[in-house]
């Protein structure tokens, strides 16, 4: 296989292994090998993110009063997918003493996976494709989304995440619910849920519910996809790479497994918007605010106030989140019942890709990056036996893998959460309609508009508007799955157990 061109500010220390020297020597390691693309823009963006260490120097220093342990960047880890994001590469993984950095993490708070195995067999499903995509454009894009929630549940959700709502006992006859679910909540999530003491930053959602604590109402925010690079994926195992693991997790080949992608929609971007105009309008007076316009709060008693309002918002964001990806799972599986008859279906895991871990005043921000523990990490839970799933979906129409983590000190327990862009979004809305059509021929997209419709294939703006986005999340904008996946394994991040191929892909 070709070798990618390597950057020549990147190191490599091995077949699997790269480091990146910096002026501010902090620790940064990146696990790739040599046949994985890395866009020099990813690299500046990585460079930029460390002056960061110089803005927490400076930011004690200025801080009246401040007498505590220095903040700093004590180790900086990237993932094989690492690519330019928006100031902070996605990808990437800070940990830090004495400080919290709410863009660390961005707008999209505990976007991540949710991995369910059903009781179907792929051959089972084949002949009724045509049917379920039908259904499925109903159910996610007509109107066929119903979803009743009392101001209860929503409150119960944003203050204790999925199981606080699934545990009221009331499922207010949620399509595709079963009895499980409640049980899944808890102890089949990395992040079943971020218990905090209001829902006040989201009081009109809760409220948009009706006037009485009882009254339901259809909501039109959760079990929405989102845009970009969100999906929901109805996938078969059709290969088993560690067949004890998969045994044990339900993988047998020709298994029918679905999987969402999604986040906490517009209200992360609230929640990263009031850290910001926190720390603006706590910034100290006559210090320069950071050349990369990344703020940190310190872990200190005059922050106090301002992290507080954030950590309620992110803690509802995020639990809103994991609500999301279960009502997508749920819409899919009575997409599935429709079509193809009754069925069961099992939380494998739901795994979070945007989120910090606190632990006393050393605090693990992850960006575009998914945690896998290995066996000390998941002690006492289910998959101690394993390791903790890690689910890394490929692009639109190649494999995904299940995989089980690792533990790695090197990369902070942490693996990439997908193949990773390639191209970026703009660049790839430029690539020829006859790779789109031949990609069309082969794979069913299902999004709001149905391009097969004689009608809307007249409207020629329509198709063109439809064609452009598409394009953008269309295979050949991101990296090949399987050397990334080999970096992860020949790195010692996480083991692949499974491979699974995509039936059909709901797209927002």
């Amino acid at each position: 296989m070709q070798h990618a061109r390597q950057d020549h500010r990147l190191e490599r220390l091995d077949d699997q292994w790269l480091r990146l020297p910096n002026p501010y020597g902090v620790p940064v390691e990146i696990c790739a090998g040599p046949d994985v693309p890395l866009e020099p823009a990813a690299v500046d963006e990585v460079l930029s993110v460390l002056e960061t260490a110089e803005t927490l120097e400076r930011l004690a220093e200025a801080t009246p009063g401040h007498g505590g342990p220095a903040p700093r960047i004590t180790r900086v880890a990237l993932t094989p997918d690492l690519h330019k994001g928006a100031g902070i590469p996605i990808g990437t993984v800070i940990e830090t003493e004495h400080a919290l950095i709410p863009q660390a993490v961005g707008n999209d708070i505990n976007c991540g996976m949710r991995l369910e195995v059903t009781s179907l067999e792929v051959d089972a499903v084949r002949p009724h494709l045509d049917a379920l995509e039908r259904r499925l454009r109903h159910l996610f894009f007509e109107g066929g989304r119903r979803i009743a929630l009392t101001p209860v549940q929503r409150e119960a959700l944003l203050r204790d995440g999925l199981p606080g709502l699934l545990l009221t006992g009331d499922s207010g006859g949620w399509p595709g619910i079963l009895p499980g679910d409640a049980d899944d909540s808890v102890d089949r999530m990395h992040a079943p849920g971020f218990p905090v003491r209001t829902a006040e930053a989201f009081a009109d959602w809760v409220g948009s519910a009706g006037t009485g604590s009882g009254q339901a109402s259809n909501d039109s925010v959760i079990g929405g996809i989102g845009g970009g690079n969100h999906f929901v994926e109805l996938q078969y195992v059709e290969r088993v790479h560690d067949a004890a693991a998969a045994h044990a997790w339900g993988l047998a080949p020709g298994t029918v497994v679905t999987m969402a992608h999604s986040g906490s929609l517009s209200l992360g971007h609230q929640a990263n918007g009031t850290a910001l105009d926190r720390l603006r309008a706590g910034w100290p007076a006559g210090l320069p605010r950071p050349r990369n316009g990344i703020m940190p709060f310190l872990l200190d008693e005059r922050s106090a106030d301002g992290r507080r309002r954030y950590l309620e918002a992110f803690g509802n964001a995020a639990n809103f989140a994991a609500g999301n990806r279960f009502f997508l799972s749920l819409t899919m599986r009575a997409g599935l019942m429709g079509a193809c008859g009754a069925l069961d279906s099992r939380l494998l895991y739901d795994a979070p890709h945007n989120l910090f871990w606190q632990d006393g005043e050393r605090v693990v921000h992850r960006k575009g990056a998914t945690p896998a523990g290995g066996h000390a990490e998941t002690a006492g839970g289910p998959y101690a036996m394993w390791g903790e799933p890690v689910i890394v979906p490929g692009s639109m129409g190649s494999a995904s893998f299940v995989l089980r983590g690792q533990g790695s000190r090197r990369t902070l327990a942490s693996a990439c959460h997908g193949a990773g862009r390639r191209v970026p979004r703009g660049a790839s809305a430029q690539a020829g309609d006859a790779e789109l059509d031949a990609f069309l021929r082969e794979f069913r997209v299902v999004t709001p508009l149905d391009h097969r419709d004689p009608v809307v294939a007249r409207r020629a703006d329509v198709m063109a508007a439809w064609r452009r986005d598409l394009k953008q999340e269309a295979p050949w904008a991101y990296k090949d799955i399987g050397p990334v996946v080999a970096g992860l394994r020949d790195g010692g991040v996480a083991a692949p157990v499974a491979e699974l191929r995509p039936l059909l892909t709901v797209k927002g």
